[in-house]
């Protein structure tokens, strides 16, 4: 029998096992609040700013997220690996999503869709619910094509994927005044997980009720008259990934206000020489290194070509974006004389190109390249090795270890020595720090240090009892050590606010079995299959372990 540590709290679950779905129709659980709308929260606004209010209401960012229903897309596709077919419909007024096997009589799964991610710029996903668990669809809606595929790392899958757990730091982007997760939970949330759709006027300028009130303009925020680096963090607290991004030592992105400096919360790593054209959501990266931000500097900004409340339709597009070129290249020769066929700057200055971990998506070229042909002119991308900070001062080593343990996890095992040397070598300074004791607990345990491990655990539940990482890989570790009873309490503490993690399930039963409780180990396989119902791991261990007969692996 082997028990394998959890790691939940940074391995994707799109890694997790992925098996074949079986004809059943559940429970969506108890209705969660509805947000309230875009339209709805910043009429407060539109007193003094009717005309903003009237154009960014339009906008993407204002129609990031909402009801499912009010921006369903009907339609179906087959994926040909799993031998799946997903439709998304409306039935009796309710967005749907049905989930079934070409090969199966049965009806299959239906999911009732909840809410809408994405402006549908680039693509719009959908997100239902399952007793308080909030869970992203496994396709989505992609503008380049005009249908819909598998997400991001889906797509090479030959079974079906398990429940997505949504968490709040998915949704902090397209949401607005999202709400933390339930305390020891991914993706539990007993409230609305947001309280407005879209992203409000709040967001980007911050409390807006009480200058609404009083008119007392210190009371909101203009991000033009911010320092460049406050102003910037306004728009790299959405705009920028790099190939990695992580919280600062006990800070919570859930708590950046407009204003604050976005380095106080996250540090951003890249790989030394990676193109930032291979990647999404890089376009604060790209435009660091255009010849136009580096000529004029921190007077330069997103919004020197971007208006916040005003996006341009396809007929003012061109001469909107051209104004902005001119009002810097304002020479005769740019205005008449330079390509006059071809209004259209952006069309060879700021090509679309595509981005390796984001399919189905083409991302505006943000580097401003003065040859059009120099598409290529940071080099080939390349595997590496090493991090670099970027767009965050006081990044700390710390903060580089834990890049390197996230890139570790997600699929660099080259990275696996230069992280550990890093978090033993802070090991005295990271008494405080959950994310990194918990880094440092998985590590020990993997290279055979026991003690080590048990020991970060333990202080890990010190500051926070009801952390999933470390009652999960304790109860491992106690198991392996021979401390049933032990082992069975910290798991099932982690179990009861995670149902719907299928390897936790899987561990207690395995814990409970190797306890001689057969009826008992039954339980959490037959809880998590409301969650993944059909899930091979979950159906095969739950035969296994009738007469507690245990065998194979834990991812």
């Amino acid at each position: 029998m082997l028990l394998r540590l959890m790691r939940i709290d940074l391995i994707s679950r799109y890694r997790a096992p992925l098996l074949l779905l079986v004809a059943i129709l559940f429970s969506q659980g108890a209705a969660i609040a509805q947000p309230t709308s875009v339209r709805e929260a910043d009429e407060k606004c539109a007193h003094c700013h009717s005309e903003i209010y009237r154009t960014y209401i339009s906008t993407p960012m204002a129609n990031a997220s909402g009801i499912a229903s009010e921006k369903l897309i009907p339609g179906s596709f087959t994926h040909d690996s799993t031998g799946l077919d997903y439709r998304i419909s409306r039935v009796n007024g309710q967005a749907v999503l049905a989930i079934k096997n070409r090969l199966d009589k049965n009806e299959g799964v239906t999911r009732q869709l909840k809410y809408f991610l994405g402006s549908g710029h680039l693509g719009i996903t959908y997100i239902y619910s399952i007793n308080d668990f909030v869970f992203e669809s496994p396709v989505a809606w992609y503008a380049a094509s005009s249908g819909y595929d598998m997400k991001p790392g889906l797509a090479e899958l030959k079974q079906a994927p398990p429940s997505l757990p949504l968490s709040s730091s998915c949704m902090r982007c397209h949401m607005s005044a999202v709400q933390a997760s339930d305390t020891g939970t991914l993706n539990r949330y007993q409230g609305p997980p947001f309280l407005h759709s879209g992203i409000t006027c709040d967001a980007c300028h911050g409390e807006a009720a009480g200058h609404a009130v009083a008119g007392d303009k210190k009371r909101v925020v203009n991000p033009a008259q911010l320092t460049s680096d406050l102003r910037d963090s306004i728009c790299i607290s959405c705009h920028l990934e790099g190939d990695v991004t992580v919280e600062r030592a006990g800070n919570s992105m859930l708590n950046f206000r407009p204003g604050e400096s976005i380095s106080t919360y996250l540090a951003f790593y890249v790989y030394g020489a990676a193109n930032p054209t291979s990647r999404g959501v890089s376009e604060v990266e790209q435009f660091a290194h255009s010849r136009c931000k580096l000529a004029s500097g921190d007077k330069m900004s997103c919004t020197s070509c971007h208006d916040p409340h005003f996006t341009p339709d396809v007929r003012q597009r061109i001469s909107f974006y051209r104004s902005k070129c001119l009002s810097c290249h304002n020479q005769p020769r740019f205005a008449t004389e330079h390509h006059p066929a071809n209004q259209d700057c952006t069309s060879c200055h700021m090509a679309r190109t595509g981005a390796e971990n984001i399919p189905h998506v083409a991302w505006t070229d943000h580097r401003i390249l003065r040859v059009p042909e120099a598409t290529g002119a940071l080099g080939t991308e390349v595997r590496k090795v090493d991090l670099a900070p970027v767009f965050s001062p006081g990044a700390t080593d710390r903060d580089l270890a834990m890049a390197n343990y996230k890139l570790m996890l997600d699929g660099n095992p080259s990275l696996e020595q230069k992280t550990w040397d890093l978090l033993h070598q802070l090991k005295d300074a990271i008494t405080s720090d959950k994310d990194a004791l918990n880094a440092l607990g998985v590590m020990s345990a993997e290279r055979g240090d026991k003690s080590e491990a048990e020991h970060a655990f333990r202080r890990v539940l010190e500051l926070d009892p009801h952390d999933l990482t470390a009652l999960s890989n304790l109860g491992i570790l106690l198991a392996k050590q021979g401390d049933l009873n032990q082992a069975i309490s910290l798991l099932q503490r982690a179990f009861d606010r995670n149902q719907d993690i299928s390897g936790l399930a899987m561990n207690l039963a395995r814990v409970e079995c190797m306890a001689g409780n057969s009826s008992e180990a039954r339980k959490p396989l037959e809880t998590s299959l409301i969650y993944n119902p059909g899930l091979e791991s979950l159906e095969r261990l739950l035969v296994e372990i009738t007469n507690c007969s245990v065998s194979g692996t834990q991812r």
